[in-house]
């Protein structure tokens, strides 16, 4: 990426986080006796199982800023949210119903401002082409509750080829022992 178009995606990333900070205000994980039950009933579920929850039970154990990124496939801002410099050792679960999506070794700096990964681990990630505001895309969704996680690209590095360019929102980072 050359650096006209670096610099312009940190300008339009810093203007976004501005209009972000509401939305981080809010960030507090739900806690009500219905948000326990819920999470109950989601840690019953064998990890090789759907998760089938109702758009009013994410709400209730879901943050707004990951409903609207999870549930309603919201985008983050760029630069400035919890993994997109994070180098730590470990896996990256999908903050929804923890399923094991990424390794962090396959994690890569894509210059983009959001966490990018070449692979996922094998089965964890589902594609779906989304034509939203008017382009051609291939949405990444957990396999596993069908959150949206973030797209995939086709100009990653090698071994692959591909970026998976997630939403650090959908993504909760579990660190090495």
């Amino acid at each position: 990426m050359n650096f006209t178009r670096r610099h312009a995606l940190k300008t339009v990333a810093l203007v976004a986080a501005a209009a972000a900070v509401g939305i981080r205000a809010r960030s507090q994980q739900p806690d009500s006796p219905d948000a326990e039950k819920i999470r109950a009933k989601l840690q019953a579920i064998p990890m090789d199982q759907k998760v089938n929850l109702t758009n009013d039970e994410w709400k209730k154990i879901l943050t707004p800023e990951q409903y609207s990124v999870m549930r309603e496939a919201g985008t983050e801002a760029a630069f400035c949210n919890a993994y997109w410099d994070h180098h730590g050792k470990g896996k990256y679960h999908c903050a929804a119903c923890d399923n094991l999506i990424f390794d962090a070794a396959t994690k890569f700096d894509s210059g983009t401002g959001w966490p990018s990964f070449f692979e996922p681990v094998k089965g964890s990630v589902a594609t779906v082409r989304d034509t939203s505001f008017g382009m051609v895309r291939d949405e990444a969704r957990c396999a596993r509750c069908d959150s949206h996680l973030g797209h995939v690209f086709d100009d990653g590095p090698p071994p692959t080829g591909m970026r998976y360019c997630m939403n650090s929102a959908a993504l909760k980072f579990v660190p090495e022992k």
